[in-house]
């Protein structure tokens, strides 16, 4: 693991193996807990993206005052 990938707050560390799962599940990305050697690393990519693209938009709606 690179150290650009490690958790810095280890509350968060369960939080994002949740939204991982989560996100698979809804792109329809069969992840499991584990080795995942199967899937392709645009899958993965795939997943990593999205929890990405979801964190800045809950930043940014957070930061603009309509957290909801």
């Amino acid at each position: 693991m690179s150290k650009n990938s490690r958790v810095n707050v280890p509350e968060a560390r369960d939080a994002l193996s949740n939204m991982k799962y989560e996100i698979a599940r809804e792109l329809g990305v069969n992840l499991k807990q584990g080795y995942n050697g199967d899937l392709t690393s645009r899958e993965n990519g795939y997943v990593g993206g999205y929890m990405v693209k979801k964190m800045i938009e809950d930043y940014e709606r957070q930061a603009s005052g309509n957290a909801q």
